[in-house]
């Protein structure tokens, strides 16, 4: 197939486009400069360089493809207007085509619930209240093959955003991590490159539209996580933070989420995609993978 991929210089959209040139995919990677031109040249797909905000620039682009992935997203106060422009685009190239069109979401839409599914009510916080809305707008389309895949955290070969804040948590006196909140509440995650596995079968199995709601089943606590995160960068442990520490250390919208308790055992990709993910857990790539810090 002829995919555009939006993110393609991204933690989750560089692992997509591995995917799909390993397929025999075509890739086309909307791009913001020349610098992600070339990064993504590199990587075997074609660059094209422009604004995503631009709809209808990013509709010509699509008007030629047979499918696209969008998983870019500034992560800033225009992330909302960026996908909204993007999926506006896909509806006005694939209405009536039945194309298929893959946009990226996140697990934070359903809020606290540790046995998550497609079926499950959204509760967004305010740091993500603004996908539903746009989530809707595409999957209401007529005519066109739409789905958003709804991830855990996604982590792995060192990167992530996650892994990223566990390991640069504060330490206290006695050079151990802080954790967020007390620790209990148990967050949802998946190896990217199991996540970028969802996507290539999404976008071939001609039957999955919809909402996928993806993680890998692991249920480690924020305590575990940040225990291994220590071991990960040779700190002696770690200790309990508060609700209140992390409001004041992360902003009270962020801490929302990461406060929240959440699970899921993505069924329905298990059994409609056959997919099963292989890669180690977070845990263990804190302890023994691509995080470890040689001291």
């Amino acid at each position: 197939m002829k995919v555009v991929l939006t993110g393609a210089t991204g933690f989750i959209g560089s692992h997509i486009l591995t995917q799909l040139r390993k397929h025999g995919h075509e890739v086309t990677a909307l791009v913001r400069d020349d610098d992600q031109a070339d990064v993504v040249a590199g990587r075997g797909a074609t660059p094209s360089v422009g604004d995503l905000h631009d709809r209808p620039s990013v509709a010509r682009q699509l008007g030629d493809a047979d499918g696209a992935i969008h998983t870019a997203s500034p992560g800033d106060a225009t992330s909302a207007d960026l996908d909204s422009a993007v999926v506006d685009a896909a509806i006005e190239a694939f209405a009536g085509t039945g194309k298929p069109y893959l946009h990226v979401s996140g697990l934070w839409i359903y809020g606290a619930n540790p046995d998550i599914t497609e079926q499950s009510p959204m509760r967004p916080p305010a740091l993500v209240a603004w996908k539903a809305p746009i989530e809707s707008r595409l999957l209401d389309a007529v005519g066109m093959r739409a789905v958003v895949i709804v991830s855990g955290s996604a982590y792995g070969d060192g990167g992530g955003g996650i892994p990223g804040l566990l390991l640069g948590s504060p330490r206290n006196a006695d050079g151990k991590l802080i954790m967020i909140g007390s620790g209990a509440q148990h967050w949802p995650t998946v190896h990217v490159a199991d996540l970028a596995d969802v996507f290539v079968r999404v976008l071939e199995n001609d039957s999955a539209r919809g909402y996928y709601v993806i993680g890998n089943g692991v249920f480690s606590t924020v305590a575990e996580l940040t225990e291994a995160a220590a071991a990960a960068v040779g700190a002696p442990g770690a200790v309990p933070g508060s609700d209140e520490e992390a409001r004041a250390r992360l902003g009270d919208h962020l801490a929302e989420v990461l406060l929240h308790d959440q699970g899921t055992t993505a069924a329905r990709a298990r059994s409609e995609l056959g997919w099963q993910p292989s890669r180690p857990t977070l845990v263990d790539e804190f302890r023994r993978g691509s995080y470890r810090r040689e001291p």
